[in-house]
C-alpha cells in the first residue's frame, strides 16, 4: 500500500492515506483512529480487498457532518456527486481555488461553477475522493452540502477532470441563470427519504381500497429521461416521453401530448417530484412553480439517497448513471437495505418490465448499451442474442455503417473511434502482408 505515513500529534495518530499531502486545512483539523478488516464481499465478482475503517473526527468541528465512519479499500474508487445552490460573487476565482486543490488529488469527472452556485460528479480513490469534500466543507457556503457517494468498481467512472464554469449548472432549454434557484420558496419541498417512502406506501394503500377509485390528489412526476426509467422507477411513475433533460416540458403544453400536468388541478394537486440526486427535480420545480403549481414536493437527495437509507422499498429496477457505469442496483448503494425490501415487497420482480429494443423480450440485464454505429450511438437496452445476431448495433441498417465499431462484451465502454479505426488498418495491412 503507497502513501502511508503517520506522526503523532497532541497524543492522537494521524494518519494520511494519499501520495499527496493533504490540503493543511484539512491535516490540521482531523485526526484519525485507524483499524484494519476485511470489506464484505462486492456485488461483483472481484476479489474482496484488504480495508481500512477509518473514523476522522475534526478537533474544530462545526458540524457533526464531520464525525462519520469512512471505509476504503485498498486501490478502491469511489463516485462522489453533490450540488449547491448558493450566490458565488467571483465564480473564476472559485474555480482557481478548487483547480489549485485538485491539481494534487487524482480525480476525474465533472465540476461546474457559476455565479448561482456548484454541480460536482467525479470519482476517484477514496482517499482523494474524501479530501476534496472535506476541503469543500471547510467553506461556510458548504459545510452542510449533502454529499452521495457509490462504488466504482473498475477504477475511474469519467475519462478525465472537467472543471469549468458554465452559466448553467444543468442542461436546459434556454439556460438556468434566469431562473430563480437561489430562492427556496421558489423550489419545490424537500422530503426526506423516509417520509417519502410513507407517502408512496400511504397512496399506495389509499388506492387498494378505493380500488376502481385509485387516488388523483396526487402525481409522481418521473423529471428523468425516458430511458433512465426504461432501467428502473419508483411504483406508479409513468416513463417521461422525453430523451433530454434540456426538452423537458411537463406543465408547459398547450396541447397536451403526454404532458402529466396538463389537467391538474394546480392548488390541491401534490406533485412528488424525482430524479437521481435532487438538482433536476430543484431546477424544474422553479419553473412549474412560475406555472402557478402550489404543491411541489421533491425527493431530497434524489433516487440516490433513497436507495442508501430505504432501499428498494418502492422502487423497481436499477439506477441509472451518468458515468461509465450505467447502471447500479440498488445493493450497491447499501446491501444491507435488500433484506428488508425483501420481506416488505416483491423486491426482486425488478426485471419484469424491462424489455429489448429489437425484440421486445425480457431483458435480464438492466444495463444500456450503445449502438456500434458511431454515427448512431443510440443508447438502448437490448437481449444476448440480439446483440450477436446485430453485432451490437440497434437496427440492421447500422450493421452496414461504414464506422462501425466492434461488440463490446460485458460491462465495457466504446472508446474514442481513432481507437477503432487504427486496429482496423492495423488488421488489415496484417492480412495483406500475410
Amino acid at each position: 500500500m503507497r502513501g502511508w505515513c503517520t506522526r503523532s500529534s497532541s497524543g492522537s495518530l494521524c494518519l494520511s492515506l494519499s501520495p499527496y499531502p493533504l490540503p493543511k486545512a484539512v491535516a490540521a483539523a482531523y485526526w484519525c483512529c485507524f483499524r484494519y478488516g476485511f470489506s464484505r464481499k462486492s456485488i461483483s465478482t472481484r476479489k474482496a480487498l484488504c480495508a481500512v475503517s477509518i473514523r476522522c473526527c475534526s478537533s474544530a468541528s462545526k458540524s457533526n457532518t464531520n464525525n462519520k465512519i469512512w471505509k476504503a479499500e485498498t486501490g478502491d474508487f469511489v463516485v462522489v456527486n453533490f450540488y449547491r445552490f448558493v450566490f458565488i460573487k467571483d465564480p473564476q476565482h472559485e474555480i482557481a481555488k478548487h483547480l489549485t486543490l485538485l491539481k494534487g488529488l487524482d480525480i476525474h469527472g465533472r465540476i461546474y461553477i457559476n455565479e448561482q452556485g456548484i454541480n460536482a460528479q467525479y470519482s476517484g480513490p477514496s482517499r482523494d475522493a474524501f479530501a476534496y469534500v472535506e476541503w469543500l466543507k471547510e467553506d461556510e457556503k458548504f459545510s452542510d452540502i449533502l454529499v452521495q457517494t457509490s462504488p466504482a468498481f473498475i477504477g475511474h467512472a469519467f475519462p478525465k477532470l472537467k472543471l469549468r464554469y458554465k452559466p448553467s449548472l444543468v442542461q436546459l432549454e434556454g439556460g438556468s441563470s434566469h431562473l430563480p434557484l437561489l430562492d427556496p420558496s421558489m423550489r419545490a419541498t424537500a422530503i426526506a427519504p423516509s417520509e417519502w417512502r410513507k407517502r408512496l406506501e400511504a397512496v399506495n394503500n389509499n388506492d387498494k381500497a378505493s380500488n376502481s377509485n385509485p387516488s388523483t390528489n396526487y402525481i409522481l412526476l418521473d423529471v428523468r429521461n425516458g430511458y433512465e426509467w426504461d432501467v428502473g422507477h419508483f411504483h406508479g411513475a409513468q416513463r417521461p416521453d422525453v430523451d433530454c433533460f434540456r426538452s423537458t416540458s411537463f406543465g408547459l403544453s398547450p396541447t397536451g401530448g403526454s404532458d402529466q400536468l396538463l389537467h391538474v388541478d394546480k392548488e390541491k394537486t401534490d406533485i412528488l417530484m424525482y430524479c437521481t440526486g435532487g438538482i433536476r427535480c430543484d431546477v424544474y420545480s422553479t419553473i412549474l412553480r412560475q406555472q402557478g403549481f402550489q404543491n411541489l414536493y421533491t425527493l431530497e437527495g434524489g433516487v440516490s439517497h433513497y436507495l442508501k437509507t430505504e432501499g428498494p422499498i418502492k422502487w423497481v429496477g436499477n439506477l441509472f448513471a451518468f458515468d461509465s457505469r450505467l447502471s447500479l442496483p440498488p445493493s450497491a448503494y447499501n446491501d444491507e437495505t435488500m433484506i428488508e425490501a425483501s420481506m416488505n415487497q416483491q423486491a426482486f420482480e425488478s426485471d419484469k418490465f424491462a424489455k429489448c429494443y429489437v425484440c421486445g423480450s425480457q431483458v435480464s440485464e438492466l444495463r444500456h448499451r450503445n449502438c456500434a454505429n458511431l454515427d448512431c450511438n443510440f443508447l438502448f437496452l437490448c437481449c444476448a442474442n440480439c446483440v450477436m445476431d446485430l453485432r451490437g448495433c440497434c437496427c440492421y441498417k447500422c450493421m452496414t455503417a461504414p464506422r462501425c465499431r466492434p461488440v463490446l462484451p460485458g460491462f465495457q465502454r466504446y472508446k474514442k473511434w481513432h481507437v477503432y479505426r487504427d486496429l482496423q488498418a492495423q488488421s488489415q495491412a496484417q492480412t495483406k502482408n500475410s
